[in-house]
């Protein structure tokens, strides 16, 4: 019996899946910048992909990363990711890389003028917030930030605090209305 191309099931894992024109697929996060989002109000996030040499990528799959000093800088209309600590690969030989050096950023030339615009504006700047890993290759998610006063950094742990203890109670009522 004939069946049509079109109704029968489709195979295949992440080579269809972009041949079909589904995007997404499972990130697996190597780094994260938690002092960033602290120290920072984010206004807008961007997914780049990384420059990366042979022994960079099996360090990060080790996940030994720190982004904490980090920063995007845009230099004669590339975006380079500066101060990211990636360690030398322990079973690296001579081809090893130096771990803070920089690196270049995969962008559209629309989004790299746009954020080149926005972070020469007063006050804001570009930092990295995480390393990833999404359908085998190096991301980086980069955002548009907004550096935060003091007294807005104690008003987030306040309200983080605050919402923490609201749950807390609530969990425990719950409890004792089961019990």
């Amino acid at each position: 019996m004939y069946v049509p191309k079109e109704s029968q099931p489709k195979k295949g894992g992440a080579a269809a899946k972009a041949r079909d024109g589904e995007k997404g697929g499972k990130r697996k996060i190597v780094a994260q910048n938690k002092k960033a989002r602290h120290d920072y109000a984010i206004i807008d996030t961007y997914e780049a992909g990384l420059v990366l040499m042979g022994t960079e990528v099996k360090s990060l799959r080790e996940g030994r990363t720190s982004l904490t000093d980090g920063f995007v800088q845009i230099d004669g209309g590339e975006a380079w990711l500066h101060n990211a600590h990636i360690p030398e690969y322990h079973q690296g030989s001579w081809t090893n890389h130096s771990a803070r050096r920089k690196r270049k950023l995969l962008l559209h030339r629309e989004e790299i003028d746009k954020l080149q615009a926005k972070s020469q504006e007063t006050g804001h700047t570009i930092v990295p917030l995480a390393l990833y890993f999404k359908d085998g290759r190096a991301k980086a998610e980069i955002a548009l930030a907004r550096g935060k006063k003091e007294y807005d950094k104690r008003q987030t742990l306040r309200e983080k605090q605050d919402r923490r203890e609201s749950d807390r109670a609530i969990a425990a009522a719950r409890r004792r209305q089961r019990g």
